[in-house]
């Protein structure tokens, strides 16, 4: 049923086109892009050429670089641009957000290190007071969204009415969605996961077996949940979609670009240079400092986390710090 809701994506990545693509199934769409030629290319192959191919964006969809044009009027806005673009996203589009008519909604995971706000507070911090914000994470790949494969995702609000809300107007018969009030819960569990699907690429570029991977992803878990739960979140959330679902889904995929990011430098590659060669943004170093930064301040031990610091500002040798780990102090798991 067309137009049951209108959406505004701003962002028209991967992510921002594989929701539109699946959220145009019963409700209008706009994409707002920040770059004018990505919109015209957009409105000229109605599809992501370079991020998505493949992936049709349907005739209730619609294209601008005109800001004011996207956020009026709509229901819902996404914020579907790349972490480090939150703020400055969020900032401009609170002349023209509503926050008694519209509903807010994070797509983009991490952690800003500045002020350690999860990316939903940097949105409500930017946007009018009183606005709702609902987080949206969980283990989804743009790339299978975009094929309408059986996807399963979490919207998280204080609010629980808001994230109903959210709820009713994303779900379909391809895209599943449970609601959460534990909003900083979810929002670490995709924020972290993301080091640690890094690390499991570099193990896989190592050479490493299957082994090694289930090691740092159960180890990897226990290092996400317990700096999630010293920020606030609630411990069950971490073993649930945002959590262990993403987790696994990033760690194993080839359609992750954290992992595949991860296999270059585990074969010997710098991690600027692999992060250029996946031509993504790799939020699983962008959010880097800011994790280690929060690990300090709530002095949660993560050793894997340091690790990675270790190889990727440090230039450490991955083989190395698989030492480092493996010959730790004997403990009790």
């Amino acid at each position: 049923m067309i137009g049951l809701a209108k959406i505004a994506i701003l962002g028209s990545g991967s992510w921002g086109c594989a929701l539109a693509h699946t959220l145009s199934k019963q409700n209008t769409v706009t994409i707002w892009s920040f770059f004018p030629e990505e919109t015209k290319s957009l409105k000229t192959h109605r599809e992501n050429v370079q991020f998505l191919p493949g992936v049709p964006l349907q005739d209730n969809i619609s294209f601008t670089s005109d800001l004011k044009e996207a956020v009026v009027g709509a229901d819902f806005v996404i914020f579907a641009v790349p972490s480090f673009a939150i703020r400055q996203t969020a900032k401009s589009a609170a002349e023209f957000f509503l926050p008694e008519q519209q509903i807010a909604v994070c797509v983009a995971k991490g952690l800003e290190e500045e002020t350690l706000f999860t990316l939903s507070e940097v949105i409500a911090d930017e946007l009018p007071k009183g606005s709702h914000v609902c987080a949206l994470s969980g283990p989804t790949h743009a790339e299978e969204v975009g094929k309408d494969l059986p996807t399963t995702i979490v919207a998280a609000c204080e609010d629980e009415a808001v994230s109903k809300r959210v709820q009713e107007a994303f779900i379909n018969e391809y895209f599943r969605v449970y609601t959460s009030t534990d909003v900083k819960g979810v929002e670490l569990g995709g924020t972290v996961k993301n080091i640690i699907a890094l690390c499991a690429g570099i193990s896989d570029g190592c050479g490493y077996g299957d082994n090694t991977k289930a090691a740092l992803m159960t180890r990897g878990m226990h290092e996400i949940a317990k700096l999630g739960m010293a920020m606030g979140g609630k411990q069950e959330t971490f073993f649930g979609l945002s959590g262990m679902g993403d987790l696994i889904v990033t760690c194993t995929s080839l359609h992750s670009r954290n992992r595949r990011c991860g296999i270059l430098i585990g074969q010997g590659m710098n991690p600027e240079d692999a992060m250029k060669e996946v031509n993504m943004v790799v939020e699983g170093i962008k959010c880097l400092k800011a994790v280690k930064k929060a690990a300090e301040k709530y002095q949660v031990d993560m050793p894997i986390l340091e690790e990675a610091y270790a190889i990727v500002y440090g230039g450490k040798d991955p083989k190395e710090s698989a030492l480092r780990l493996m010959t730790r102090d004997k403990k009790a798991e």
